[in-house]
């Protein structure tokens, strides 16, 4: 069965999508085995209107989670993003396991960031190297 990595982070401004574009072009040429499923690819056709669609952005969402091998979570900001949140927490809960990406260095609870979050990860990196090696146990 192919590896599956779901990317869960931000991706509402053009920050935010070009940096996830740069990290999940890194993670395809770090696990060229590896299918990196990224929701601001695969939800592109249902959010180019005025009105998204919100029920196929969520299905698809949850769909590509059910198949997938592992989940990488950006938990940068003072509150990390909520939609990424979700994600990590149904992961978890699914037992599949999350690697966090916190490179916000401002401090917050449990060290790092909220505890509900740090505690479902089996890991949470300052930087996207320190996540591959995280990921390296789960993808292979």
């Amino acid at each position: 069965m192919a590896h599956v990595l779901y990317y869960a982070a931000p991706l509402f401004t053009a920050a935010e999508r070009d940096w996830n574009a740069a990290n999940c072009a890194r993670l395809r040429r770090r696990f060229p085995q590896v299918d990196i499923v990224v929701p601001q690819e695969f939800c592109a056709a249902f959010d180019n209107s005025p009105t998204p669609d919100f029920a196929r952005i969520f299905a698809a969402c949850v769909g590509h989670l059910a198949t997938s091998t592992a989940v990488l979570a950006v938990l940068d900001g003072p509150d990390p993003d909520s939609g990424t949140c979700w994600e990590a927490g149904y992961a978890y809960a699914k037992g599949l396991p999350v690697v966090g990406l916190r490179t916000d260095w401002r401090p917050a609870e449990d060290g790092v960031a909220n505890c509900m979050l740090t505690r479902s990860c089996l890991a949470v990196a300052r930087n996207l190297d320190e996540a591959c090696i995280a990921l390296d146990a789960c993808l292979h």
